[in-house]
């Protein structure tokens, strides 16, 4: 059955099934809605009542929905992405966008003709989506695994650029795993942990970090660099704003959050940063959780991550908690390598001055068996 064009299609498949899905809807003048196919049925209903798709495609068939909702000239893809709200946000990208991150991705990897993708992220999120465009700019499908797994990464000889998660890199060094033929190993999604990044470096795997998020179709800051056409601005306090041709259309059916997140052509970011000693973008937390004890702003992921790298300790996380004196106290939460070879709270505290300021060591500490 030929589809109408200029509806929004929701696509609730994975792997091969969803890239056939997803080229077939462009071919015929469509836009996607890819949704996770574990989703429970109470959340879809709401959420699809919301995008108003004008079908839903899963395993089980092709269904007509009411009331769809139209879709704007140029429009690709309806993202869906949570952000700091928890609540569902469905983020509207064109082919433009899409195209002009592929384009300025490939040329900073120096990928072309010849190099192929592993996908074996979801094709449900951005960082999946993008490596369908990216692998049809250079000219060769993508190697398609439906979900990660060690096994499958490390004997996959068919692809040489890949992109992961933190937590997928960890599970591949724990397999000590032959990076040799990979030529660029592309790590974002969440913080990667200073330690992480150099055990992956000294394990021969060629790591590159990316910043970005959905709404601009990824990652758009490589090692610290914004893309070329990417403009980064730090504003007060070092609120983060992202201004290029790779820049979302706006949030679907909420144009009062578009208006408050895209302004003058650019997007206004909850994220904080500064810039390095070498001009790199370091990202710093998230404005709603720093924390701020006796007038001083502490940024938990910063010191979690200094927390981590101690050799007793094996993860650590930091909460902010009500103190009458300081308004709030550092805690840290530590996992530690060995249970019978605890750190102490000074040891700790003097390992995070080393690094950051005194403000940001720790005044009490949580021994945990594992971070819930």
């Amino acid at each position: 059955m030929a589809e109408t064009p200029g509806r929004l299609i929701a696509l609730r498949l994975e792997g091969e099934p969803l890239a056939d899905a997803i080229a077939e809807a462009w071919g015929s003048g469509n836009a996607v809605l890819p949704l996770p196919p574990s989703l429970p049925e109470e959340t879809l209903r709401p959420l699809l009542a919301e995008m108003r798709p004008a079908a839903l495609i899963s395993a089980e068939g092709r269904v007509t929905l009411p009331d769809p909702g139209p879709v704007h000239e140029g429009v690709a893809a309806v993202m869906l992405t949570s952000g700091s709200t928890g609540a569902p946000k469905g983020v509207e990208l064109s082919h433009a966008a899409l195209r002009a991150s592929a384009e300025m991705v490939s040329a900073r990897l120096g990928a072309g003709p010849g190099d192929r993708w592993l996908l074996c992220v979801p094709l449900h999120h951005i960082a999946g989506l993008s490596i369908l465009v990216r692998s049809a700019l250079i000219g060769g499908g993508p190697v398609i695994h439906p979900r990660f797994g060690v096994a499958g990464v490390a004997g996959e000889q068919g692809a040489n650029l890949v992109s992961l998660v933190p937590t997928m890199l960890a599970r591949l060094l724990d397999a000590d795993v032959d990076w040799s033929h990979w030529r660029r190993v592309l790590v974002g999604g969440g913080a990667l942990r200073q330690d992480l990044l150099e055990r992956a470096r000294a394990a021969g795997a060629p790591v590159v970090t990316t910043y970005g998020m959905t709404e601009t179709c990824g990652g758009c800051v490589i090692d610290g660099l914004p893309l070329e056409g990417v403009e980064v601005v730090l504003g007060r306090g070092g609120a983060i704003s992202i201004g290029g041709p790779m820049l979302m259309r706006g949030y679907r059916a909420r144009p009062e959050l578009t208006a408050g997140t895209l302004r003058d052509g650019r997007m206004h970011t909850a994220d904080i940063g500064r810039w390095d000693g070498d001009g790199r973008l370091e990202i710093l937390g998230r404005a709603d959780e720093v924390i701020v004890t006796g007038g001083e702003k502490v940024w938990p992921g910063a010191v979690a991550a200094r927390l981590a790298e101690h050799p007793l300790v094996a993860d650590a996380a930091v909460v902010g908690e009500p103190d009458p004196e300081w308004g709030e106290r550092v805690v840290a939460l530590v996992v530690p390598n060995d249970p019978g070879a605890l750190p102490s709270l000074e040891e700790l505290r003097a390992w995070v001055a080393a690094r950051l300021e005194r403000h940001n060591a720790p005044m009490a500490i949580e021994i945990l068996p594992g971070l819930p």
